[in-house]
């Protein structure tokens, strides 16, 4: 029965003779059981999506029948991870049909996923489609079974010797274990018959090293397989597309494979707003801002079936369930709330999930653990508490509400800090024009194509040109220079004097192919062909046990210098914040950090106000492009405060989806923004605005950089301008760092032109400069820990002994000073690159400066009684987690009032007064 035939015949309200059917030629494509199913399943034709395909199905499913690779964008609950797999599964239905003995004992279609949650909830959902094809088939007389598992790091020793005798046709795994099958003296037989990888939620992984591998190993499989698999790459959110596909499906002599696109990101109606307590964020007390918070997020969570809360730290998740169930204990309780984050055991978050996808929560908090992964198919709002830092993590988390194609994506976003206001704004704005940040894919890292190499070396000889071109196939590794191919494989032959007597031993041997009647001679190679090939007999047990590119982390002990008295202790991931100088609290009481050795810092008490917050580790960057969309916004702004005022300001503002109390506020904050401080000290696009204030009580001298491009930028450019503070005025300053800019603080009897540092800066000099800011610092000793970990120079697991990441760092410290003096030392070489381009952002730092040296961009610079309103966050870095940031109200009352009191008491109240009486200007 064709495709019009079988709607034909189906209980749909329409008429098939006269009705276009977008569907038909798609389900003409489709095996007859398959057709069959999809149609029962997916109910009756609605005319306005035209058939029974979502869009992305609709496009894809061609796509994959006809074996080409394709990058299918489309937004959570569309449907585009069943696309994938529908042409996939009815591929191998027919081919289990028409063979004599059915599908091999082997894997066809390889499904990756960046989370075992997602794998496991793939499983479930396969079961459906493949159960109720099957019972179809059997009512035609005919036998099929296509089997699916899931292989992953919690998988037990007997079902993964099971996957051996019979063999899943469809295999869920993570990038972690498929690089392990690929060097299973056994299972990687099984893999040779692949032919679709599935690889979902691409953005999560491109933009990491997880990535960088998983694209590594699929060139490896590439050279394992008969033919070459069709590649298939999903994501929700994701830009640019040309740059996901690239790296989806890699190169083929030095040319991009061919690839479909399947943009589909924006066919669900979006219901997205930003909230705020108050259009006062800093005279409104804050018990009344919290219980206005808390009673509108108990409003919404009563007026809809299931709620999704994400907050932007894990203590923060644990706060707002909390204090909902302490101020609303008659409504919310073990029985209906949750939490769910990555510090709760897997019990409990496999339990939270359940609950989820059965719809029996009223309300779950979370902070990142639930933007990926599983169907919750009766989430119906998502509020999202405090700013995301990105548009695409907002769409991503806004996104699993109204999981279902038709439904509307009903989304709210609370700011309780006025710069978050002025993000969310933007971000939201953005959003609904289709906006989306970019991914930036990290390149050339030496500690992946370290275990890249040393696993095919281990899987047998090879040509050294076949090694090298595999790794070059790979997206992230397509300018992988010969220059850089020597330094890897000096690394990974030992070829250093002196690095043996470290216990780092060679990976791999380098040498031709000799004679026949030499000793060590290959009969499948010509003689005089370089060959590279394992050293050690334990090689794959070492690779096997030590692979991977997620660190271990752990936390150090803080003991005060000289009582040695121990006060607490820090996550290490904090530590990559610190300075020798910097303040932070700890268990109530301030501290100022001195230095580390292992696992232990050291510190010393002071009265000193902290210049890191609490939660900085924890928190998402704001991405550079979302930064830069939101210093255009200020430029807009300033233009129509010129010209309108704030009613002018206000009216245009309206236009964003922001509630009034937002309006009033931003609105607010720029007027008196320009009329303290002048138009100067706002950055814009075209414009970067340095302030500085005296501060007689603490006898300091501020400078406040509204450098607006998120945390990583600003790590990065307030190093540069620091060591060339320092120098100049030859003394140690202070730094601390914000996503809307950088303070720098240096004692009062010191003056730097900071604007003229900032004008001085060549773009070309950044990173040479950069490096040497890093050396000595705590964030490089970290990385060289991770890397060399990475890159098996410390080998995690060894002869059943385990390194736990403490004592790892201890060895690394060991080797760092022997590494440095190494010429062009890859594992030295991969930690600058890693630190300099992924976690400062120098391409970002280089095309500012570059547009300051070209006189695009304006460095302004203006001194100051008091900090200015937009740099009240900046001079107040140490706020507690923005869901209960009290502690620091006094302060930025203090700063208003004098702000106010500048402007002249009757200034002040017309300005309050016309906040009050106007309605609609």
């Amino acid at each position: 029965m064709s495709g019009r035939e079988l709607l034909a015949a189906s209980d749909v309200d329409f008429d098939p003779e006269t009705a276009t059917i977008e569907d038909e030629s798609v389900l003409d494509l489709l095996e007859p059981s398959v057709r069959e199913w999809w149609v029962d399943e997916f109910g009756a034709y609605v005319p306005g999506n035209g058939g029974f395909f979502t869009p992305p199905q609709r496009e894809a499913v061609p796509f994959i029948h006809e074996r080409k690779n394709a990058l299918i964008c489309a937004p959570t609950g569309s449907g585009k991870t069943l696309a994938s797999f529908t042409a996939i599964i009815n591929e191998l239905f027919r081919r289990d049909r028409e063979l004599t003995d059915g599908l091999e004992n082997s894997v066809y279609c390889l499904y990756v996923s960046p989370l075992k949650s997602l794998a496991n909830d793939i499983h479930r959902n396969l079961a459906l489609p493949l159960d109720g094809i099957s019972e179809r088939m059997a009512d035609r007389g005919v036998d099929t079974e296509i089997r699916h598992a899931i292989r992953h790091g919690d998988t037990e020793s007997s079902e993964r010797q099971k996957m051996l005798e019979e063999t899943p046709h469809i295999l869920n795994t993570t990038p972690e274990t498929l690089a392990i099958l690929l060097n299973s003296p056994k299972f990687k037989q099984k893999l040779e018959t692949v032919e679709y990888v599935v690889v979902d939620e691409i953005h999560s992984l491109a933009e990491n090293k997880r990535g960088t591998h998983l694209s590594v190993s699929l060139e490896r499989l590439e050279t394992m397989t008969e033919s070459s698999p069709t590649r298939i790459g999903c994501s929700a959110t994701v830009e640019p597309l040309s740059t996901m596909a690239e790296y989806l499906v890699g190169e083929e002599d030095g040319e991009t494979r061919e690839y479909e696109l399947v943009d589909t990101r924006f066919v669900r109606e979006f219901d997205i707003r930003l909230e705020c307590p108050t259009d006062d964020l800093i005279d409104t007390p804050r018990q009344v801002v919290q219980e206005r918070f808390y009673d509108r997020l108990h409003e919404l969570v009563a007026s809809h079936t299931n709620t999704l809360v994400f907050t932007n730290t894990r203590s923060g998740a644990e706060r707002v369930l909390q204090n909902l169930r302490e101020t609303f204990p008659e409504t919310f309780d073990e029985s209906n709330s949750g939490c769910h984050h990555g510090s709760l055991s897997k019990e409990r978050r496999h339990e939270i999930e359940r609950q989820l996808k059965a719809g029996e929560l009223d309300v779950v908090t979370t902070s990142t653990s639930l933007e990926l992964g599983i169907d919750m198919p009766h989430i119906d709002l998502v509020v999202q508490v405090g700013s995301p830092k990105s548009v695409a993590s907002l769409l991503q988390r806004i996104g699993r509400a109204g999981h279902r194609l038709g439904e509307t994506v009903q989304g709210r976003v609370v700011a309780l800090d006025r710069d978050e206001l002025v993000e969310c704004a933007v971000m939201l704005k953005k959003a609904e024009e289709g906006f989306v940040d970019r991914v930036f894919v990290p390149e050339n890292a030496y500690d992946v194509a370290s275990q890249q190499v040393y696993g095919m070396a281990i899987n047998g000889v090879k040509r050294e040109t076949d090694v090298k071109a595999t790794l070059r196939r790979a997206y992230p590794y397509r300018d992988f220079s010969d220059e850089e191919w020597e330094r890897l494989l000096a690394y990974l032959t030992a070829d250093y004097e002196g690095l043996e007597e470290k216990n780092v031993y060679a990976k791999i041997w380098r040498d031709t192919n000799d004679a026949p009647d030499g000793e060590y001679h290959y009969d499948e190679f010509d003689v005089g062909e370089p060959l590279v090939g394992k050293r050690g007999r334990l090689a794959r047990v070492i690779y096997m046990t030590n692979i991977g590119t997620i660190p271990d982390s752990f936390t150090c002990d803080v003991y005060v210098r000289g009582s040695n008295e121990w006060v607490g202790n820090l996550d290490e991931n904090y530590l990559d914040t610190l300075e020798k100088g910097d303040v932070f609290v700890l268990g109530g009481s301030n501290f100022e950090f001195s230095y580390r050795r292992g696992s232990k810092v050291y510190v010393d008490p002071t009265s000193s106000r902290p210049t890191v917050p609490s939660w900085f580790s924890e928190r998402l960057p704001l991405s550079y492009d979302l930064g830069r969309e939101i210093l255009d916004f200020q430029g807009e702004l300033l233009d129509r405060l010129a010209s309108g005022g704030r009613p002018g300001v206000r009216t245009w503002l309206r236009e964003f989806p922001m509630d009034e109390n937002s309006v009033r506020a931003v609105a607010r904050m720029f007027d008196e923004q320009v009329r303290y401080a002048g138009s100067e000290t706002v950055s814009t696009e075209s414009q970067l605005a340095v302030e500085e204030v005296l501060d007689r009580d603490e006898y300091r001298r501020n400078f406040y950089v509204h450098s607006n491009y998120g945390r990583k930028f600003n790590d990065g450019l307030s190093r540069l301008v620091a060591a060339r503070c320092a120098r100049r005025s030859n003394t140690n300053v202070k730094v601390a760092v914000a996503d809307n800019g950088f303070t720098i603080s240096m004692p009062l009897n010191r003056k730097v032109d900071v604007a003229d540092v900032l004008r001085s800066l060549e773009p070309g000099n950044v990173r040479e400069e950069l490096r040497r800011a890093l050396t000595g610092t705590d964030l490089l000793k970290r990385y060289f820990r991770i890397n060399a970990t990475r890159s098996l120079m410390i080998l995690k697991r060894y002869k059943g002994y385990e390194k736990t990441a403490a004592q790892q760092q201890v060895s690394s410290e060991m080797l760092l000073s022997f590494a440095r003096d190494l010429d062009e030392f890859a594992v030295m070489e991969e930690t600058y690159r890693e630190i300099i381009e992924d976690k400062l952002n120098v391409a970002g730092i280089v095309e500012v400066l570059g547009g300051v040296q070209e006189g695009d961009v304006t460095v302004t610079h203006r001194e100051l009684y008091s900090p200015s309103p937009r740099a009240f966050g900046l001079a107040t870095l140490m706020a507690s987690d923005v869901v209960l940031a009290d502690d620091e109200s006094a302060v930025l009352k203090e700063f208003h009032a004098r702000v106010l009191d500048e402007l002249g008491e009757d200034d002040a109240a017309d300005a309050l007064w016309s906040d009050v009486t106007s309605t609609d200007d």
